[in-house]
Parts: structure tokens; C-alpha cells; sequence
């Protein structure tokens, strides 16, 4: 797995608000999110030596621009790409997706590919898909802000088996007892209590930023 988009870039990186992440597997090339920015999402598609003509699916997690943003300009090069979005996308955001790639809606949890699950469409505010990815050795939740609160989100994962790390977004959330005994906490981009995580989970605790590769 490498972060593509994130507040917080390694040199030669455009940095920007949102978050996107690529995650390769021995059958597919997914794209998490697609930052707020299509050229500076390109931009380090290209520097990472990551192929927008490889990526087959592209999951958003829900509709702020600071996740979908860079979706178009993407498909632009690769029109062949499966979208997932959330069913309560808007409608015309979802017409948009489908005259240039297949758009496939969400709304429960769901095996995406061999190995690769999206929880559903959670929460009841900002509504938003967070992805599991199975690693053989436990599961990793891929957040993009976590809207829905922890609880939800991880309760979900837990369903496909034993969560063993976090990585994205993390907005606001103060859930921190749903953190313990993970050995990952990647909290990038939205994550507003870093310090605090970082202070409580200094073992599994990771500041995540474009650039940065992780076998899972």
C-alpha cells in the first residue's frame, strides 16, 4: 500500500488537502480516494511509478472534494476503471461517473475482489465506505475521514475477522479504547488528535504522508 495523496508529502510530492491510496495486489490495482487536486494527483502517480493505465478500481469513500476531486483527471487516462461510490452519492455526481467509466453503488458491506472488502455505506450524517483489506495476518481498515465515528466502522470490519491496524483519516474521533492492541495506527490527513494518539500508542502510532509504502 502507498499514500498517492495527503496533507503531508515526502519531497518531490505535491502535498494537498484530502487523501488517496494506491494498494496492489497479485490480481488488482486500487485506488483509494482520489485526493482534491486531478494534476497533483497524477503528478504522484507518476513520481510514485505507479500506472494510472494499471489501476482497475477506484473506491471512493464518500462525496467531500477533497476525496473525489482528483477522480476525473484520472479517468481522463484510464476510462476503463470500476468506480464504487456510496449509494446516497449524489445523483448528479453518479450520471458523471457513468458516462465515463462503470459505476458500481454500495450501500452493505462487501467483498470488492479476493482479499479486499468495503464496510457499506455507514454513518448518519456524512455517509461514507471505508475499505478492509485482508492481509492473511489480520485486517487493515483504510479510513478516508471517518465520519461515521470508530465504533461503527470498526465494529463492521470486525465482522470479517481480527482488525489489526488503522490507516487514513481519523477526523475528530476520541474512541481511542477502539485503538488499542492494534499494531498499525497510520492516522493521516483529517486526524485531528495526532499528539494524543501518537502519546497513548507509541508502539503501533505511524504519521502517514504521500510517498510512504507499507507491505500489509
Amino acid at each position: 500500500m502507498t499514500i498517492v495523496y495527503d496533507n503531508e508529502a515526502e519531497e518531490g510530492l505535491i502535498r494537498g488537502w484530502g487523501f488517496s491510496c494506491h494498494i496492489k495486489t497479485e490480481e488488482e490495482n486500487i485506488l483509494f480516494d482520489t485526493g482534491g487536486d486531478g494534476r497533483a494527483l497524477l503528478h504522484n502517480l507518476r513520481m510514485l511509478d505507479i500506472s494510472s493505465q494499471e489501476i482497475t478500481k477506484v473506491i471512493l469513500s464518500h462525496e467531500h472534494g477533497d476525496h473525489t476531486g482528483g477522480l476525473f483527471a484520472l479517468l481522463n487516462t484510464n476510462p476503463e476503471i470500476e468506480v464504487y461510490v456510496p449509494v446516497s452519492f449524489s445523483k448528479r455526481l453518479k450520471n458523471e461517473i457513468a458516462s465515463q467509466a462503470r459505476l458500481i453503488e454500495v450501500s452493505e458491506a462487501q467483498e470488492i475482489c479476493r482479499n479486499i472488502y468495503t464496510t457499506g455505506e455507514l454513518g448518519s450524517g456524512v455517509r461514507e465506505q471505508s475499505l478492509i483489506v485482508d492481509s492473511g495476518s489480520g485486517l487493515y481498515v483504510i479510513t478516508g475521514c471517518s465520519h461515521p465515528g470508530l465504533t461503527e466502522i470498526m465494529g463492521t470490519a470486525s465482522k470479517f475477522g481480527t482488525v489489526v491496524g488503522i490507516i487514513g483519516g481519523l477526523h475528530g474521533s476520541t474512541e481511542y479504547d477502539l485503538l488499542k492492541g492494534l499494531n498499525l495506527i497510520g492516522a493521516g490527513h483529517c486526524t485531528a488528535h495526532k499528539k494524543e494518539i501518537a502519546r497513548k500508542f507509541p508502539d503501533a502510532f505511524l504519521e502517514i504522508g504521500a510517498g510512504l509504502s507499507l507491505e500489509l
